[in-house]
């Protein structure tokens, strides 16, 4: 595994991140022996949210961080978490957001789900268009100096999203965010118009969720063909999949391919190596739900695709792509 400053930060991290999401995964049992064998194999990023659980079901929101808090006991010290805010937990008219009232109540629950005083990297889950920008970062600042958080940054945000929250937050002489969690890889390569050269310029750290297109880059789909029986696609976003395996994403899925035989590597790291290759991104977050899959994916590590078959895969996945996240 390889360790990289968070950003212009001084925290170091895996260059994957295990995300907790576990689309696929019900048996918590299961879901506590992933996060073992990752962290066995190098893994100290462990990202995880307020509302993820078992199949990404709203129904166990908390059930992640209770299978993280669980399995990290006695390791506390030795990985990084993250945790994110803004996602309804209720329905009542502060479930949601990012008000004070909101952030300070959940950071809460969180830090009792994950039995520990502080998440090292709190992150604004997505954009709240109802609070002030002022209030947002004055709050997160404020956890920083409770200590219960060290780190915060944002996710799904766009590029002058972020640049008002940096604005802000100097503006205040407060902590700004070190980092920014976006969707990205072969099929979706929106991040580099704007927030990449905004992170490159303000040190602020890029962590690429969803470097698989949602599993589209394992070589596993074949347009004109049903989703493997089981797969995500299959049991979740069957009603989507002839929309995105296009002409245009099965170009790049069969250049993914081709080159992952030629270097006799599984699809899936070549995709995930390829989205490392960039230097603004920091981190990629992987989410298998199935050790296989976990133990493929960080193979992407520790080498390096050659700049020829680099350039192959920039020039046909190019901005003509879905942007599937």
């Amino acid at each position: 595994m390889e360790y990289v400053n968070l950003g212009a930060s001084g925290l170091k991290v895996s260059r994957i991140a295990f995300g907790m999401g576990f689309r696929s995964q019900s048996d918590e049992r299961e879901m506590q022996r992933l996060i073992d064998r990752a962290f066995d194999l190098g893994v100290t990023l462990f990202d995880c949210a307020n509302i993820y659980g078992p199949m990404d079901d709203r129904r166990y929101i908390g059930v992640s961080e209770q299978v993280l808090g669980r399995a990290l006991a006695g390791r506390r010290d030795d990985v990084v978490i993250t945790s994110k805010v803004a996602s309804a937990v209720g329905g009542g008219p502060n479930d949601s957001g990012y008000s004070r009232y909101h952030v300070m109540r959940e950071v809460e629950r969180s830090l009792a789900r994950l039995n520990t005083d502080h998440i090292d990297i709190y992150i604004l889950h997505v954009r709240d268009a109802t609070t002030p920008f002022a209030e947002v970062v004055a709050t997160m600042d404020h956890l920083v100096q409770q200590g219960k958080i060290r780190y915060w940054g944002v996710s799904n945000f766009a590029a002058w999203e972020l640049c008002k929250m940096l604005w802000t937050a100097d503006r205040l002489g407060a902590v700004k965010p070190s980092c920014i969690q976006n969707p990205y890889s072969l099929l979706h390569r929106k991040l580099e118009k704007e927030v990449m050269p905004l992170c490159r310029e303000e040190g602020v750290a890029i962590e690429a969720y969803s470097p698989l297109a949602v599993g589209l880059l394992s070589g596993r789909y074949s347009r004109g063909r049903p989703p493997p029986v089981d797969s995500f696609w299959d049991v979740r976003r069957s009603d989507e999949f002839d929309d995105v395996v296009t002409d245009q994403a099965m170009r790049v899925i069969d250049e993914v391919v081709r080159i992952a035989d030629g270097y006799g590597k599984p699809a899936t790291q070549v995709a995930i190596n390829w989205v490392l290759s960039h230097p603004e991104v920091t981190v990629a977050v992987i989410g298998p739900s199935r050790m296989a899959y976990l133990e493929d994916n960080l193979g992407a590590v520790d080498w390096k695709l050659d700049e020829t078959e680099r350039a192959r895969l920039d020039s046909v996945s190019e901005f003509r792509t879905p942007q599937i996240t």
